[in-house]
């Protein structure tokens, strides 16, 4: 599974992907400017005006390879994959949970509780780590706010009901979340989240963190033989990875939010890297992006104990074992879905 590791991130603007015998040859100006071993990939991820050769396309298909492209700030567009094998049993009765009301708000209440738990982990490790944090008042009331909507999705029986707390939570959440950004304020003021275009230095920094994440979650489901697109808390919509989203909830502040945090109070990332465009949008230049995808796989190869598990694995396999443990639940192996929830 450490492939999963291995994937290739392709951010030039202007360059060519083509096969080269067994390896991907990268080309800019018809001058090959990397090749890398087939066998050493797990997948390709292209970022803009990047194109692949059909030959290329075809032979990853073959390997059960993905190559995903996305736009220059990260937002998923599409994605080529051959014939996903998976267990027919298995979807069959994913879709008929996601198809009954009752059954499908036990698995994204899990989801939602995950995802408030963790981003109260978030903000109780700032003030740990911190003790003269500013804004920790307001941070004090934003963890009993969340303390609240954890406690009251207990026994909630509707998905809308659901979505509400959810995104009540995450109005909370973010409502404080400039205060632990403690370095470089000048640069990475955040006053809420924005998307499509972020409008901003830290949502840009989010938002492609988050399409890296959701990329990452989407391989996982088809890994474990589930359908990305049909969810349980997400609605399902054409061409939406409903699934991966609902996933990926729970790896939003562990994966994304405390890296960026950690980018910019490092000073990893500075705000010339970032620039804005005539529509208002935000976008990061590509040495900036760069450091970001290097950063996001270090993250990924961290070890960390699965709570549920009980046993150590890198953070980057994280998606790969929640998507295992739900296909185990699907499948009648084990009585409820164990999300997963940061300590």
């Amino acid at each position: 599974m450490m492939h999963y590791l291995n994937t290739l991130f392709v951010t030039t603007q202007g360059a060519y992907l083509a096969k080269d015998g067994e390896a991907v040859a990268v080309r800019v100006e018809q001058e090959t400017r990397m090749r890398v071993p087939l066998h050493n990939l797990g997948g390709i991820v292209c970022f803009g005006q990047v194109s692949c050769s059909p030959a290329l396309m075809g032979e990853c298909a073959e390997r059960n390879m993905a190559i995903s492209f996305m736009t220059e700030t990260g937002r998923f567009l599409a994605k080529v994959q051959g014939f996903t094998p998976g267990n027919v049993l298995l979807r069959r009765e994913q879709y008929r949970r996601a198809d009954d009301p009752a059954a499908a708000v036990k698995i994204a209440r899990t989801f939602v509780a995950a995802k408030i738990a963790n981003c109260r982990t978030t903000l109780q490790r700032a003030l740990r780590d911190s003790p003269e944090l500013a804004g920790r008042e307001k941070i004090e009331e934003a963890l009993k706010h969340l303390s609240f909507s954890l406690n009251s999705i207990r026994d909630e029986a509707n998905v809308e009901t659901l979505r509400g707390f959810e995104g009540d939570a995450a109005r909370v959440y973010f409502e404080v979340f400039d205060h632990l950004i403690v370095a470089q304020k000048e640069d990475f003021q955040f006053r809420g989240r924005n998307r499509r275009p972020p409008l901003d230095n830290v949502n840009a920094l989010l938002s492609f963190l988050y399409s890296m994440l959701a990329h990452d979650a989407r391989a996982a489901c088809e890994s474990a033989g589930l359908d990305a697109a049909v969810g349980f808390l997400h609605a399902g919509r054409p061409g939406r990875p409903s699934l991966a989203l609902d996933l990926m909830e729970e790896f939003r502040p562990f994966l994304a939010d405390r890296l960026a945090l950690s980018l910019i109070n490092r000073r990893q990332v500075q705000g010339k890297g970032f620039r804005a465009t005539e529509s208002g949008g935000v976008l990061m230049s590509d040495e900036t992006r760069k450091e970001v995808l290097v950063a996001y796989q270090k993250r990924k190869q961290e070890e960390i104990v699965h709570p549920f598990l009980e046993e150590k694995c890198p953070a980057g396999l994280l998606p790969h074992l929640q998507a295992r443990l739900l296909a185990r639940h699907l499948r009648g192996d084990q009585d409820g879905y164990p999300p997963f929830i940061w300590k």
